[in-house]
């Protein structure tokens, strides 16, 4: 998959313009405030028109106009096709190859992409929810099958810490939790096999790319860290008998509390380099290197899964990256898309094949 041109009218802080980036590797320079990750954002969106950046949609249009207008003419599936997005409000209209669409989600079957942006290190720098959302949100694209056993999953808890809640103060509801507990361990442990098996298969590709990225110094690991003693080798029958005994063990703990203490959603993913936790021990660089490695491996996995080679979106990926891993994500990634953000006039010069857009007060050339 590749873009062959973005159009761009009345988008943030850019002047409009038409962009047409080469096959391999394009970096985006200039200084910080210039319109760089605008760019990179412009282009993920066709992803199913959500930034990452979590902004809500009438801030991506300029100040000065009442719209927002995107286009791109993009290879996928084995044919050139285009995508509109037209911001109004906040609402947005959707049209992939002349036809109008009722949601953006219609775009996640057309086009992919994978994003690193700084946010990203908090997968490594805060708690277990981040680790949790990184791989639900990655198994949820693959497969809507597995976003409604996650959207069920919740469901069930929330209803269950409720009754949880309510049985503080009337004791004789005790006897209907049951109702909520098969229902409980059986999506839950639905979700942790889903979980289990993209990890096992996210930490293998994630070793590859962070050998290649380190320059084989350092060793990359992603464990599945359960709750309920569930090991990456559990069949989901093996997984089903443990989480429901370990429902069952903390019973009484959960009326106390108010809070089911045991579950997928008390999991963690833990990332470690060299044998070691990469959030107690890890330098910036290496938690840097760490995360962009799973985020390749996301898209390595992505290509498999869907049969497209996503797109791969590097934003501000380079600072705190020593020149050697610098090196590897400009002149070794091969056979793919590759957008990349920069502020250092030695970055772009390291670029041996490419193409450079230089970007200044939302004006690209």
């Amino acid at each position: 998959m590749r873009v062959i041109a973005l159009k761009f009218e009345n988008y943030r802080n850019l002047k409009d313009n038409i962009i047409t980036p080469c096959d391999g590797v394009n970096i985006i320079y200039g200084d910080n405030a210039q319109g760089k990750t605008n760019l990179l954002e412009s282009i993920w969106l066709f992803c199913g028109g959500h930034s990452f950046r979590s902004s809500k949609d009438s801030e991506v249009i300029n100040w000065n106009s009442d719209y927002a207008k995107l286009e791109m003419r993009f290879f996928g599936q084995e044919r050139e096709q285009t995508a509109k997005i037209l911001f109004k409000g906040n609402k947005k209209q959707v049209e992939i190859n002349g036809v109008e669409k009722k949601s953006a989600a219609a775009l996640i079957e057309k086009y992919c992409a994978v994003v690193f942006s700084p946010e990203h290190l908090n997968l490594i720098k805060r708690g277990p929810s981040e680790r949790r959302k990184f791989i639900d949100s990655a198994i949820c694209r693959e497969k809507l099958k597995n976003a409604v056993i996650l959207s069920k999953y919740n469901r069930i808890l929330n209803q269950r810490n409720s009754l949880l809640k309510d049985i503080l103060r009337r004791p004789s509801l005790e006897e209907t939790l049951e109702i909520w507990d098969e229902p409980l361990i059986k999506n839950g442990a639905l979700l942790i096999k889903k979980r289990i098996d993209y990890v096992n298969l996210l930490s293998k590709r994630a070793a590859v790319y962070h050998d290649g990225i380190s320059k084989s110094s350092e060793k990359l690991k992603i464990a599945y860290i359960s709750s309920c003693d569930v090991t990456q080798n559990d069949s989901l029958d093996e997984i089903y008998y443990k989480l429901k005994n370990s429902i069952e063990k903390h019973k009484k703990e959960d009326i106390k509390t108010g809070f089911t203490n045991i579950g997928p959603h008390r999991d963690d993913i833990e990332i470690i380099i060299n044998d070691k936790n990469a959030k107690s021990f890890a330098s910036q660089g290496q938690q840097r290197s760490a995360v962009l490695s799973l985020k390749l491996a996301e898209a390595s996995v992505l290509k498999e899964r869907m049969g497209e080679q996503p797109i791969i979106l590097l934003d501000d990926v380079l600072s705190e990256l020593d020149s050697k891993r610098q090196d590897f994500l400009l002149n070794e990634l091969l056979d793919c898309q590759v957008f990349i953000t920069c502020c250092e006039k030695s970055n772009k010069e390291q670029l041996k094949n490419g193409k450079v857009f230089y970007l200044s007060n939302g004006e690209v050339s």
